[in-house]
């Protein structure tokens, strides 16, 4: 246990025998959150945003498989990602909500559509689109080639972020082909989400690309009970104690509303 962020440490076992690490936090009193990171992060990536988010629920992160303290059992596919998933947020507590950034909002909507149960989604900026997929296929293909390097290089520079903001990335990079699998062909699934009955809240930046924003919006409007919510000068880097108050409000809003119903 560290005391001084609050956390404690431990593994899962998910369904085809990998083991998944992950970090809760908070006290355990509060609903449980289950925070699922993007491309090239692991549970230490939440941190900050744990914390701020500890004050409130009994929040749980993990590294998602091939990243961290995890195992990757292969080979591999997004059903095994959704089953990884399935065990954290039942290691979390019945009902989990789930916040997801990047990919990870992607694969939190695929595990809710595969019949996950779970509370309400949020998510920041999924992404979502034809030229999205353009983009995480190049890295794919140049994962495919070994080139791991290069396609760490492609994918940084299309989202706009020095090196130095993933330090470490290149022990991740093979894992950008996991994310590639999980975004599918790149654009919004329209028929599988309309089988989301969840109250979802999408998230995106003022100040991150108009692709990024386009892609919001088609999601929110794809899914049955989405609401859609822009900060203001964000970019994709969004900050924790701008995101942290968001999530607090529509987690507690949509919480209240399942208990007077």
């Amino acid at each position: 246990m560290d005391d001084t962020l609050g956390r404690a440490g431990g593994r899962v076992t998910s369904r085809d025998g990998t083991t998944i690490a992950y970090e809760r936090y908070g006290d355990g009193a509060g609903p449980p959150l289950v925070l699922v990171s993007g491309p090239l992060c692991t549970a230490a990536s939440e941190r900050p945003l744990a914390g701020l988010l500890a004050r409130r629920f009994s929040v749980v992160t993990y590294d998602r498989r091939g990243r961290g303290g995890s195992g990757d059992t292969g080979p591999y596919a997004v059903e095994r990602e959704i089953e990884d998933l399935a065990a954290v947020a039942g290691e979390a507590g019945s009902g989990a909500a789930l916040y997801g950034v990047g990919t990870g909002g992607a694969l939190a909507l695929a595990a809710v559509a595969a019949g996950l149960s779970a509370g309400p989604v949020a998510m920041y900026e999924p992404p979502y689109s034809a030229e999205a997929a353009a983009r995480h296929g190049g890295a794919a293909e140049l994962l495919g080639r070994g080139q791991r390097g290069a396609a760490l290089d492609l994918f940084l520079a299309e989202w706009g972020v020095p090196a130095e903001a993933w330090p470490g990335g290149d022990a991740l990079a093979s894992t950008l082909a996991y994310d590639h699998a999980v975004l599918g062909d790149g654009t919004v699934p329209v028929r599988r989400l309309a089988g989301v009955h969840a109250r979802v809240l999408v998230v995106d930046g003022g100040a991150s690309p108009a692709w990024a924003r386009q892609a919001a919006r088609a999601l929110t409007a794809a899914l049955p009970r989405a609401r859609h919510r822009t900060l203001t000068g964000q970019t994709h880097e969004v900050a924790p104690h701008v995101l942290a108050p968001v999530l607090e409000e529509f987690l507690a809003e949509e919480r209240e509303t399942s208990e007077a119903a």
